[in-house]
C-alpha cells in the first residue's frame, strides 16, 4: 500500500499560486485515475483538478478559499486498497464540517493564523508544518506583487522575513507589506503595538474631526464596509469586487510594476482585407464550417513579423532575455460578466487561415462558456487585443506578464484618405485601423517596437486581395 501526493498543478509560468473553490471528494472516497477531486481558481481561470492515482483520498491538506503555491502537496490518496469504515467515515465528518464551517463563520471572526479542525492526522501534519514555518522563514512563499513592492521600497529579505503575515499559514499579503512600509516611513517599526494603535486611531480621530461630514449625506452599508462611515459623501454605491476582478487587477498592477511601459501607434489601409472578407465569408462557413473574423487575419500578419523580428517574441529573467522559439500568440477576450481572459494559440505558426480561424473561435467559444483548461490560457508569448470591438479608434494595453509586448487593434472605420498614385496623389474613402503597441522598454527600444508595429500595419495594407483561403 502507497500514498501518492496530489500536487497543486503548474498552469502558465506567470502564474504562482491558485485558490481552492471547491473539493469534490472527501477523505475515505475513492478515486479513479483522472477523476476530477477539487476545483481551483487562478488571476487566469477556473478549473479542475484531477487525481493522478488510483485509490482512497487519504487526507486533506487545504481547505476551501486557501490560497496554495503552485507545486505544494493538497492531499494525499492511498493507492492499494480501501480504508476502514471507521476511520474514512471519521475523516469524511471532520472534512464536511470543516467546510461548512468556512462557509458559516465569517472571516473577520477567525483568527489570522489558525486553521480549521481537520481529521487527527491531517492535524498533525499542519501543525508541523507551522513548527517548522516558525523555527526558519527560509521556506517562506513571498507572491510576485509582495516581492516587487519589497523590491522598490528597498526592504532587505532579512526584514521581510520578520514581517508577520496575516494570510494563509502566516504568509506576507499586499496589505502586510503596505502597511510594514507605512510604519517604517513614519518611525513606528519595532514600536510597541500599542502605541502604533494608539498612533493610528488617534489619527483616524483627528481626520474626522477636520472632515465633519453631515451623516445624513453618507448612505450607511451593512457589513464590512460599515465601518467606513464618513469616507464617502454623497449618494453612492459600494460594490465588493468578486474573486476574478481582484486577481485582474493585481495582475495589472504587477505588470506595471515589473516592465516600463512604452506604447506606440500607427495606422493602417485594410481595404483590401476588409473587402476580400466580405467577399469569401459566406462561402468559407459553409465550406470550412467555422466563420472567418478580422482575428485569424491579424494573427496571420503578427506572425510573420515575428519570424522577422524574433526577439518581441521573448521574456525577461533577471538580467537575462529569453527569446522563445515557439510562437504561442494570446487574444484577449472579453467574458460576458465583463472580466477579461486570454486564452492562447499553441504553435500558431503551424496554422494556415483555416486552422487560425479554427483556433480562434473553438477557444472564444470555451471562453464565453466558461470550458477553458489551464493549458488553453498557458504559455503565450505575445498577446493581441482588439479594443475595436467595442468602438475604441485605440487603446494603451498592459503588458501580459512575463511577456514583452502586447498588441491592440482599433475600430475599422470609413475615412477620407490621400491616395498616391503614378498619376498624382487624389482623396479616397478607404477603411482605416489604428493599431497600437505596448512593450517593455527594458528589452525593445522604440526603434525595434515601432518598426515591428509598422511591419505588422504593412502586413494588412499589402493584404492580396485575390488570394485563396
Amino acid at each position: 500500500m502507497a500514498t501518492v501526493d496530489l500536487v497543486m498543478p503548474k498552469m502558465g509560468e506567470s502564474i504562482m499560486e491558485a485558490t481552492i473553490l471547491k473539493w469534490l471528494k472527501m477523505p475515505g472516497d475513492s478515486v479513479k485515475m483522472d477523476e476530477t477531486v477539487l476545483e481551483i481558481a487562478t488571476d487566469k481561470v477556473d478549473t479542475e483538478v484531477p487525481s493522478t492515482a488510483e485509490g482512497v483520498l487519504d487526507e486533506i491538506l487545504y481547505n476551501v478559499n486557501d490560497v496554495v503555491p503552485i507545486g505544494t502537496v493538497i492531499a494525499r490518496v492511498r493507492t492499494g486498497g480501501e480504508s476502514n469504515e471507521q476511520p474514512a467515515t471519521s475523516n469524511r465528518q471532520s472534512a464536511v464540517s470543516n467546510q461548512q464551517s468556512e462557509l458559516q463563520i465569517p472571516a473577520q471572526q477567525q483568527p489570522a493564523n489558525e486553521q480549521q479542525p481537520r481529521a487527527d492526522n491531517e492535524t498533525t501534519n499542519h501543525t508541523l508544518r507551522q513548527a517548522q514555518d516558525q523555527t526558519t522563514n527560509a521556506n517562506r512563499f513571498y507572491s510576485p506583487l509582495v516581492l516587487n513592492i519589497a523590491a522598490q521600497e528597498g526592504i532587505s529579505m532579512s526584514e521581510l522575513e520578520n514581517i508577520s503575515g496575516t494570510g494563509a499559514e502566516g504568509r506576507v499579503s499586499k496589505k502586510d507589506i503596505l502597511q510594514y512600509v507605512s510604519h517604517k516611513r513614519s518611525g513606528k517599526v519595532g514600536e510597541p503595538a500599542e502605541r502604533i494603535e494608539h498612533a493610528e486611531h488617534k489619527a483616524q480621530h483627528e481626520t474626522r474631526q477636520e472632515m465633519v461630514i453631515p451623516m445624513d449625506k453618507v448612505e450607511q452599508k451593512e457589513g464590512p464596509q460599515s465601518n467606513q462611515i464618513g469616507t464617502y459623501t454623497g449618494n453612492v454605491e459600494i460594490i465588493e469586487m468578486d474573486r476574478m476582478r481582484k486577481l485582474i487587477a493585481d495582475h495589472m498592477v504587477r505588470s506595471k510594476h515589473t516592465s516600463p511601459h512604452v506604447t506606440s501607434f500607427t495606422e493602417a489601409d485594410v481595404t483590401n482585407l476588409v473587402m476580400w472578407r466580405e467577399k469569401v465569408k459566406k462561402d468559407f462557413e459553409k465550406r470550412e464550417g467555422t466563420k472567418i473574423t478580422f482575428t485569424p487575419l491579424f494573427v496571420e500578419a503578427i506572425i510573420r513579423c515575428i519570424k522577422r523580428f524574433p526577439l518581441i517574441n521573448s521574456s525577461v529573467d533577471g538580467n537575462r532575455i529569453i527569446v522563445k522559439k515557439d510562437i504561442n500568440i494570446g487574444m484577449a477576450a472579453a467574458l460576458p460578466n465583463g472580466n477579461l481572459i486570454v486564452p492562447v494559440i499553441k504553435n500558431a505558426d503551424g496554422y494556415n487561415l483555416v486552422g487560425l480561424a479554427k483556433q480562434v473561435n473553438g477557444l472564444a467559444d470555451n471562453a464565453r462558456n466558461n470550458k477553458l483548461k489551464p493549458e488553453d490560457i498557458s504559455d503565450g508569448t505575445f498577446t493581441l487585443t482588439n479594443v475595436g470591438t467595442f468602438g475604441s479608434l485605440m487603446g494603451t494595453p498592459i503588458i501580459n506578464q512575463p511577456q514583452v509586448a502586447i498588441l491592440a487593434v482599433g475600430a475599422i472605420k470609413k475615412r477620407p484618405v490621400v491616395i498616391e498614385t503614378p498619376q498624382g496623389d487624389s482623396i479616397a474613402i478607404r477603411h482605416m485601423m489604428y493599431l497600437s503597441m505596448s512593450y517593455d522598454h527594458r528589452i525593445v527600444d522604440g526603434s525595434l517596437g515601432a518598426t515591428f508595429l509598422t511591419a505588422v500595419a504593412n502586413e494588412l495594407e499589402c493584404f492580396d486581395a485575390n488570394r485563396q483561403y
